[in-house]
Protein backbone atom coordinates (compact mmCIF):
# COMPACT_ATOMS: atom_id res chain seq x y z
CA UNK A 1 0.00 0.00 0.00
CA UNK A 2 1.28 3.26 -1.09
CA UNK A 3 1.51 5.57 2.54
CA UNK A 4 2.28 8.96 3.13
CA UNK A 5 4.12 9.41 6.38
CA UNK A 6 3.61 12.71 8.06
CA UNK A 7 5.72 14.40 11.11
CA UNK A 8 8.75 12.19 10.11
CA UNK A 9 11.79 12.28 12.12
CA UNK A 10 14.67 10.51 11.16
CA UNK A 11 14.19 7.69 14.02
CA UNK A 12 10.58 7.23 12.46
CA UNK A 13 12.19 6.79 9.16
CA UNK A 14 14.67 4.27 10.38
CA UNK A 15 12.62 2.43 12.12
CA UNK A 16 9.81 2.37 9.46
CA UNK A 17 12.35 1.34 6.82
CA UNK A 18 13.69 -1.54 8.48
CA UNK A 19 10.23 -2.89 9.50
CA UNK A 20 8.86 -2.93 5.83
CA UNK A 21 11.10 -5.01 4.67
CA UNK A 22 8.35 -7.81 6.19
CA UNK A 23 5.90 -5.92 4.46
CA UNK A 24 7.01 -4.36 0.62
CA UNK A 25 4.89 -0.81 1.40
CA UNK A 26 5.55 1.89 -0.33
CA UNK A 27 6.03 5.11 2.11
CA UNK A 28 7.15 8.24 1.13
CA UNK A 29 8.23 9.73 4.16
CA UNK A 30 7.36 13.80 4.70
CA UNK A 31 8.90 15.93 7.57
CA UNK A 32 5.48 18.58 7.67
CA UNK A 33 2.58 17.83 10.15
CA UNK A 34 -0.88 16.94 8.55
CA UNK A 35 -2.83 20.18 9.36
CA UNK A 36 -5.14 22.08 6.48
CA UNK A 37 -1.78 23.86 4.53
CA UNK A 38 -0.23 20.13 4.02
CA UNK A 39 -2.81 17.69 3.45
CA UNK A 40 -2.97 18.12 -0.43
CA UNK A 41 0.33 16.17 -0.01
CA UNK A 42 -1.97 13.32 0.69
CA UNK A 43 -3.42 13.21 -2.61
CA UNK A 44 -3.37 9.98 -4.09
CA UNK A 45 -2.40 8.23 -0.99
CA UNK A 46 -4.99 5.03 -0.23
CA UNK A 47 -3.42 5.58 3.57
CA UNK A 48 -1.79 8.60 5.66
CA UNK A 49 0.25 7.59 8.98
CA UNK A 50 0.31 10.38 11.21
CA UNK A 51 1.31 11.07 14.85
CA UNK A 52 0.20 12.75 18.25
CA UNK A 53 0.33 16.44 16.70
CA UNK A 54 -1.15 16.16 13.37
CA UNK A 55 -4.76 18.00 12.91
CA UNK A 56 -7.28 15.71 11.57
CA UNK A 57 -10.62 17.39 12.24
CA UNK A 58 -13.27 17.73 9.62
CA UNK A 59 -12.05 19.84 7.46
CA UNK A 60 -8.51 17.39 6.62
CA UNK A 61 -10.72 14.27 7.10
CA UNK A 62 -12.51 15.40 4.13
CA UNK A 63 -10.07 16.84 1.58
CA UNK A 64 -7.86 13.51 2.80
CA UNK A 65 -11.45 11.46 1.42
CA UNK A 66 -11.71 13.58 -1.66
CA UNK A 67 -7.79 12.85 -2.55
CA UNK A 68 -8.86 9.21 -2.61
CA UNK A 69 -7.17 8.51 1.16
CA UNK A 70 -9.47 5.37 2.51
CA UNK A 71 -7.23 4.72 5.83
CA UNK A 72 -5.48 6.98 8.41
CA UNK A 73 -2.65 5.11 10.58
CA UNK A 74 -1.75 7.13 14.02
CA UNK A 75 1.58 5.54 15.35
CA UNK A 76 0.64 6.22 18.97
CA UNK A 77 -2.07 5.42 21.34
CA UNK A 78 -4.40 8.40 21.33
CA UNK A 79 -6.75 9.28 19.26
CA UNK A 80 -8.18 12.71 20.55
CA UNK A 81 -6.60 14.66 17.82
CA UNK A 82 -9.09 12.52 15.14
CA UNK A 83 -13.05 13.59 14.52
CA UNK A 84 -13.54 9.85 14.90
CA UNK A 85 -17.54 11.29 13.83
CA UNK A 86 -16.01 12.86 10.21
CA UNK A 87 -13.74 9.70 9.82
CA UNK A 88 -16.72 7.16 10.14
CA UNK A 89 -19.13 10.06 7.61
CA UNK A 90 -16.59 10.13 4.94
CA UNK A 91 -16.00 6.15 5.22
CA UNK A 92 -12.11 6.69 6.45
CA UNK A 93 -10.97 3.94 8.43
CA UNK A 94 -8.51 4.88 11.43
CA UNK A 95 -6.49 2.54 13.18
CA UNK A 96 -3.63 2.79 15.54
CA UNK A 97 -1.19 1.40 18.10
CA UNK A 98 -2.85 0.76 21.13
CA UNK A 99 0.53 -0.77 23.45
CA UNK A 100 3.93 0.25 21.97
CA UNK A 101 5.98 0.01 25.12
CA UNK A 102 4.47 0.80 28.26
CA UNK A 103 7.71 0.05 29.83
CA UNK A 104 8.88 3.06 28.50
CA UNK A 105 6.26 5.34 30.01
CA UNK A 106 6.38 3.98 33.14
CA UNK A 107 10.02 4.01 33.40
CA UNK A 108 10.06 7.26 31.99
CA UNK A 109 7.50 8.61 34.76
CA UNK A 110 9.22 7.02 37.30
CA UNK A 111 12.74 8.79 36.23
CA UNK A 112 10.99 12.16 35.78
CA UNK A 113 9.51 11.33 39.43
CA UNK A 114 12.64 11.19 41.05
CA UNK A 115 14.44 13.95 38.77
CA UNK A 116 12.07 16.59 40.51
CA UNK A 117 12.23 14.92 43.83
CA UNK A 118 15.85 14.57 44.21
CA UNK A 119 16.67 17.60 42.52
CA UNK A 120 18.81 16.00 40.06
CA UNK A 121 18.96 18.47 36.73
CA UNK A 122 20.05 21.45 39.56
CA UNK A 123 22.76 19.37 40.88
CA UNK A 124 24.24 18.55 37.04
CA UNK A 125 24.07 22.00 36.35
CA UNK A 126 26.11 22.93 39.51
CA UNK A 127 28.79 20.50 39.06
CA UNK A 128 29.31 21.38 35.14
CA UNK A 129 30.32 24.69 36.79
CA UNK A 130 32.61 22.91 39.75
CA UNK A 131 29.84 23.93 42.24
CA UNK A 132 29.25 21.08 44.68
CA UNK A 133 27.84 22.80 46.81
CA UNK A 134 24.71 20.38 48.68
CA UNK A 135 22.26 23.88 49.82
CA UNK A 136 19.00 23.94 47.78
CA UNK A 137 19.18 20.13 47.02
CA UNK A 138 17.60 18.57 50.27
CA UNK A 139 14.98 15.72 48.65
CA UNK A 140 12.27 13.45 50.10
CA UNK A 141 12.61 9.22 50.85
CA UNK A 142 9.61 8.19 48.35
CA UNK A 143 9.35 5.29 50.87
CA UNK A 144 6.20 6.16 52.81
CA UNK A 145 5.16 8.94 50.61
CA UNK A 146 1.32 8.70 49.40
CA UNK A 147 1.08 8.65 45.61
CA UNK A 148 -2.05 8.83 43.50
CA UNK A 149 -1.88 7.14 39.87
CA UNK A 150 -4.85 8.25 38.13
CA UNK A 151 -5.81 5.51 35.25
CA UNK A 152 -4.34 1.96 36.08
CA UNK A 153 -4.44 0.76 32.67
CA UNK A 154 -1.09 -0.66 30.75
CA UNK A 155 1.05 2.15 32.23
CA UNK A 156 -0.49 3.62 35.38
CA UNK A 157 -0.16 -0.11 36.85
CA UNK A 158 3.02 -0.69 35.82
CA UNK A 159 3.75 2.93 37.33
CA UNK A 160 1.56 2.04 40.38
CA UNK A 161 3.50 -1.80 41.23
CA UNK A 162 6.89 0.32 41.04
CA UNK A 163 5.80 2.45 43.69
CA UNK A 164 4.16 0.22 45.77
CA UNK A 165 6.58 -2.69 45.37
CA UNK A 166 9.37 -1.00 44.84
CA UNK A 167 9.99 2.36 46.97
CA UNK A 168 7.36 1.17 49.42
CA UNK A 169 4.75 4.19 48.68
CA UNK A 170 1.32 4.71 49.81
CA UNK A 171 -0.49 4.08 46.67
CA UNK A 172 -3.95 5.57 45.77
CA UNK A 173 -5.60 4.85 42.33
CA UNK A 174 -8.18 6.20 40.74
CA UNK A 175 -9.85 4.24 37.74
CA UNK A 176 -13.42 3.11 36.10
CA UNK A 177 -12.31 -0.57 36.30
CA UNK A 178 -10.30 -2.09 39.55
CA UNK A 179 -6.78 -3.72 38.86
CA UNK A 180 -7.25 -7.11 41.49
CA UNK A 181 -3.15 -7.55 41.26
CA UNK A 182 -2.71 -4.32 42.03
CA UNK A 183 -5.07 -4.17 45.04
CA UNK A 184 -3.25 -7.82 45.87
CA UNK A 185 -0.30 -5.87 46.62
CA UNK A 186 -1.96 -2.86 48.58
CA UNK A 187 -3.20 -0.62 45.74
CA UNK A 188 -6.14 1.15 47.30
CA UNK A 189 -8.49 2.28 44.81
CA UNK A 190 -10.62 5.41 45.84
CA UNK A 191 -12.42 8.32 44.48
CA UNK A 192 -10.70 10.23 42.01
CA UNK A 193 -11.66 13.47 44.35
CA UNK A 194 -10.11 11.70 47.11
CA UNK A 195 -7.34 10.51 45.23
CA UNK A 196 -6.96 14.26 44.03
CA UNK A 197 -6.56 15.83 47.44
CA UNK A 198 -5.49 13.46 50.03
CA UNK A 199 -2.13 12.38 47.87
CA UNK A 200 1.29 14.26 48.27
CA UNK A 201 2.42 12.71 44.59
CA UNK A 202 0.31 12.61 42.00
CA UNK A 203 0.72 11.13 38.24
CA UNK A 204 -1.30 10.86 35.23
CA UNK A 205 -2.04 8.04 33.23
CA UNK A 206 -5.24 8.61 31.09
CA UNK A 207 -6.70 9.10 28.06
CA UNK A 208 -8.45 12.87 27.17
CA UNK A 209 -11.48 12.93 27.19
CA UNK A 210 -14.14 15.52 27.70
CA UNK A 211 -14.40 14.11 31.72
CA UNK A 212 -10.39 14.84 31.81
CA UNK A 213 -10.01 17.50 30.33
CA UNK A 214 -8.19 20.02 33.13
CA UNK A 215 -8.72 17.25 35.79
CA UNK A 216 -5.39 19.51 37.29
CA UNK A 217 -7.70 22.91 37.82
CA UNK A 218 -7.76 25.77 39.99
CA UNK A 219 -10.44 24.07 42.46
CA UNK A 220 -8.35 20.58 42.62
CA UNK A 221 -5.20 22.55 43.09
CA UNK A 222 -6.88 24.60 45.91
CA UNK A 223 -7.84 21.09 47.12
CA UNK A 224 -4.98 19.40 47.31
CA UNK A 225 -2.57 19.02 49.76
CA UNK A 226 0.01 22.11 50.38
CA UNK A 227 3.57 21.17 48.55
CA UNK A 228 1.30 18.53 46.00
CA UNK A 229 3.94 17.00 43.00
CA UNK A 230 2.20 16.31 39.74
CA UNK A 231 3.99 14.41 37.05
CA UNK A 232 2.25 14.00 33.87
CA UNK A 233 3.22 11.87 30.70
CA UNK A 234 0.14 11.40 29.41
CA UNK A 235 -1.81 13.89 27.70
CA UNK A 236 -1.07 17.83 27.99
CA UNK A 237 -4.80 19.02 28.00
CA UNK A 238 -5.04 16.95 31.45
CA UNK A 239 -3.55 20.02 33.27
CA UNK A 240 -5.50 23.89 32.79
CA UNK A 241 -1.30 25.66 32.50
CA UNK A 242 -2.76 28.71 33.80
CA UNK A 243 -4.30 27.14 37.02
CA UNK A 244 -0.88 25.18 37.48
CA UNK A 245 1.03 28.31 36.94
CA UNK A 246 -0.71 30.17 39.90
CA UNK A 247 -0.36 26.97 42.21
CA UNK A 248 3.17 27.11 41.67
CA UNK A 249 3.60 30.92 42.35
CA UNK A 250 1.36 30.51 45.43
CA UNK A 251 3.89 27.53 46.65
CA UNK A 252 0.58 25.35 46.78
CA UNK A 253 2.20 23.31 43.75
CA UNK A 254 5.36 22.15 45.19
CA UNK A 255 6.70 20.65 41.94
CA UNK A 256 6.16 19.70 38.47
CA UNK A 257 7.35 17.42 35.90
CA UNK A 258 5.65 17.29 32.29
CA UNK A 259 6.38 14.80 29.12
CA UNK A 260 3.48 16.74 27.68
CA UNK A 261 2.09 20.33 27.19
CA UNK A 262 -1.60 21.50 26.46
CA UNK A 263 0.17 23.65 23.70
CA UNK A 264 2.62 21.53 22.85
CA UNK A 265 1.84 21.10 19.07
CA UNK A 266 3.60 24.33 18.21
CA UNK A 267 6.50 23.25 19.92
CA UNK A 268 7.33 19.83 20.77
CA UNK A 269 9.34 17.36 17.88
CA UNK A 270 10.98 20.67 16.69
CA UNK A 271 14.35 22.43 17.18
CA UNK A 272 13.66 25.96 18.24
CA UNK A 273 16.73 26.56 20.06
CA UNK A 274 17.44 29.64 17.06
CA UNK A 275 13.87 30.85 17.59
CA UNK A 276 12.12 32.77 20.12
CA UNK A 277 9.04 31.05 21.86
CA UNK A 278 5.59 33.36 22.04
CA UNK A 279 3.91 30.91 24.34
CA UNK A 280 3.95 32.65 27.48
CA UNK A 281 2.53 30.23 29.44
CA UNK A 282 5.25 27.43 28.48
CA UNK A 283 7.81 30.42 29.12
CA UNK A 284 6.40 31.04 32.21
CA UNK A 285 6.88 27.69 33.51
CA UNK A 286 10.03 27.08 32.53
CA UNK A 287 11.07 29.75 34.78
CA UNK A 288 9.96 27.73 37.95
CA UNK A 289 13.24 26.07 39.54
CA UNK A 290 10.49 23.46 40.87
CA UNK A 291 9.37 22.63 36.85
CA UNK A 292 10.83 19.65 35.06
CA UNK A 293 9.88 19.83 31.38
CA UNK A 294 10.78 17.28 28.69
CA UNK A 295 10.08 17.51 24.91
CA UNK A 296 7.26 14.18 24.94
CA UNK A 297 9.72 11.55 24.92
CA UNK A 298 8.60 9.04 27.44
CA UNK A 299 8.25 6.71 24.76
CA UNK A 300 11.11 6.75 23.00
CA UNK A 301 12.95 3.79 23.22
CA UNK A 302 14.24 1.28 20.65
CA UNK A 303 11.80 -1.29 21.43
CA UNK A 304 8.81 1.39 21.51
CA UNK A 305 9.46 2.34 18.12
CA UNK A 306 10.14 -0.98 16.78
CA UNK A 307 6.98 -1.69 18.28
CA UNK A 308 5.21 0.95 16.67
CA UNK A 309 6.27 0.57 13.04
CA UNK A 310 5.48 -2.79 13.28
CA UNK A 311 2.23 -2.64 13.85
CA UNK A 312 1.34 0.61 12.33
CA UNK A 313 2.48 -1.56 9.08
CA UNK A 314 0.69 -5.09 9.92
CA UNK A 315 -2.90 -2.68 10.43
CA UNK A 316 -2.22 -1.26 6.97
CA UNK A 317 -1.55 -4.94 5.73
CA UNK A 318 -4.84 -6.13 7.21
CA UNK A 319 -6.45 -3.42 6.01
CA UNK A 320 -5.30 -3.90 2.39
CA UNK A 321 -5.71 -7.77 2.82
CA UNK A 322 -9.94 -7.08 3.76
CA UNK A 323 -8.55 -9.00 7.43
CA UNK A 324 -10.67 -7.73 10.34
CA UNK A 325 -8.82 -4.08 11.95
CA UNK A 326 -7.91 -5.31 15.20
CA UNK A 327 -6.52 -1.72 16.11
CA UNK A 328 -9.61 0.33 14.40
CA UNK A 329 -10.92 2.84 16.57
CA UNK A 330 -14.36 4.57 15.54
CA UNK A 331 -17.16 7.06 17.24
CA UNK A 332 -19.15 4.24 18.19
CA UNK A 333 -16.84 2.32 20.07
CA UNK A 334 -17.47 1.93 23.45
CA UNK A 335 -14.56 4.62 24.79
CA UNK A 336 -12.11 2.75 27.36
CA UNK A 337 -12.11 3.64 30.93
CA UNK A 338 -9.69 5.73 32.27
CA UNK A 339 -6.31 4.14 31.93
CA UNK A 340 -7.11 1.18 29.64
CA UNK A 341 -4.46 2.39 26.57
Amino acid sequence: MKLAVYATKPYDRRCLEAANAAFGHELVFLEPRLDGDTVSLAEGFPAVCVFVNDRLDRAVLARLAAGGTRYVALRCAGFNNVDLVAAGELGLSVVRVPAYSPHAVAEFTIGLLLALDRRIPRAWMRVRENNFALEGLIGRNLHGRTVGVVGTGRIGALVARTLRAGFGCEVLASDMVTDPALEAIGVRYVPREELLTTSEIVTLHCPLTPETRHLIDARMIAAARPGLLVVNTSRGALIDTRALIDGLKSRKVGGVALDVYEQEADLFFEDLSSEIIEDDDFQRLLTFPNVLVTGHQAFLTEEALDNIATTTLQNLADAQAGRPLVNAVTAEAVIRPAGRH
